[in-house]
């Protein structure tokens, strides 16, 4: 049994009972060959959910922070991420967008399911933000098609995105994917700037419709910094 067999039978139930998962669409996922999963990101949470209620292990990038750490906590944690399917990556280095795509990239031609928030970060106040272009890439690159999808609920279970859970009457997280898109109709046009960001708006286009969320056209990370 692998290690992602074991944790879902060990903690799949329990992770079900606490967050209680409402799940819509999980069908139009493909049963085999590689997927891309695309949607929004509004807690930390969101990671753990989204394998939790996918019947294929979903693989995405995480901070190496997670993984690097030396105590029996830092262990434990390495463990239990590298198992539900986190691959971590230095990304804050000169090269980290680059060695992140690679990464998904490799995911992807081994014929897997790579997760992937096109924001780049947690939204900073629940709205949906401009993607970045990197899901087009991929996308073109290895011909897999993208399965939009949104996560609901969560920034209410975690506020913030730290701190334990928040649990009781009135939580409660809803995952919904949407139809399967198909980009091959721009085969061998991934260097195409127009058309990565053609891609990228229609996808996100979609994990609005699916979320609900007010849209802005401006980059996450730039609200942060100011």
């Amino acid at each position: 049994m692998s290690r992602f067999a074991l944790l879902k039978v060990l903690l799949g139930p329990l992770l079900k009972l606490v967050f209680r998962p409402r799940v819509e669409g999980a069908d139009r996922i493909p049963a085999e060959g590689p997927v891309i999963l695309a949607g929004n990101h509004l807690t930390f949470i969101d990671s753990l959910v989204l394998p939790l209620v996918c019947g294929r292990q979903v693989f995405f990038i995480g901070k190496d922070e997670y993984v690097t750490g030396r105590s029996l906590k830092g262990r434990l944690m390495a463990w239990f991420f590298t198992g539900v399917g986190m691959v971590p990556v230095d990304r804050d280095g000169g090269h980290g967008g680059v060695a992140a795509l690679m990464t998904g990239r490799r995911i992807l031609e081994e014929g897997k399911v790579f997760g992937i928030y096109p924001e780049g970060t947690r939204s900073p106040d629940g709205r949906l933000y401009r993607g970045r272009t990197g899901i087009a890439r991929l996308t073109l690159m290895t011909g897999a098609p993208v399965v939009p999808f949104a996560v609901i609920g969560t920034d209410q279970v975690q506020p913030g995105g730290r701190g334990l859970p928040r649990l009781g009457r009135g939580r409660r997280i809803t995952v919904r994917f949407g139809q399967p898109l198909d980009f091959s109709r721009y085969d061998g046009m991934d260097r195409d700037r127009y058309v990565l960001r053609a891609v990228t708006d229609e996808v996100m286009t979609e994990v609005m419709r699916l979320s609900g969320q007010e849209y802005v056209d401006v980059y996450a990370t730039k609200v942060k910094a100011a």
